[in-house]
């Protein structure tokens, strides 16, 4: 079975989890840094979901508690597409992701993680949150 790359478009990092080729256990990957270039960051997601040998690749929708969508999630919604663009045959899907950064940090905090220790994976924890959201949901590649 293929595997699935999830995506956490941070502002300075994309966060990046894969499952497992079964489909059923999320884990992270690690992050891109924002370079300044879009097309560069693009290219580096699909260059990772393709070392993953990922069919899918979910993309977080940032809604508010509400459900309702604003800035991030229009954001959101056109860096999904113009990955779609170049990602060629891997399917680029979204997904919603209220919470999950919040969740994220809880659980490295729990984990005895200190705040400067986060900085640097809390990207790619929420990732893994977020990923293992869609496949608890029934998302399958």
């Amino acid at each position: 079975m293929a595997r699935v790359l999830g995506v956490d478009l941070g502002e300075r990092r994309i966060g990046l989890a894969r499952s497992d080729p079964g489909g059923i256990l999320a884990s992270p990957v690690g992050c891109v840094e924002r370079s300044g270039d879009p097309d560069a960051d693009r290219a580096a997601v699909v260059a990772a979901a393709r070392d993953a040998e990922a069919t899918v690749i979910v993309v977080g929708l940032p809604r508010s508690l509400s459900g309702r969508e604003g800035p991030a999630a229009r954001a959101a919604r056109d860096e999904a597409a113009a990955l779609a663009a170049v990602a060629g045959e891997i399917r680029v899907v979204l997904h919603d992701e209220r919470l999950t950064t919040v969740q994220a940090a809880r659980s490295m905090a729990a984990a005895g993680r200190s705040s400067r220790d986060q900085r640097d994976r809390i990207d790619a924890a929420a990732a893994t949150v977020l990923l293992q959201s869609w496949l608890d949901a029934g998302g399958r590649p």
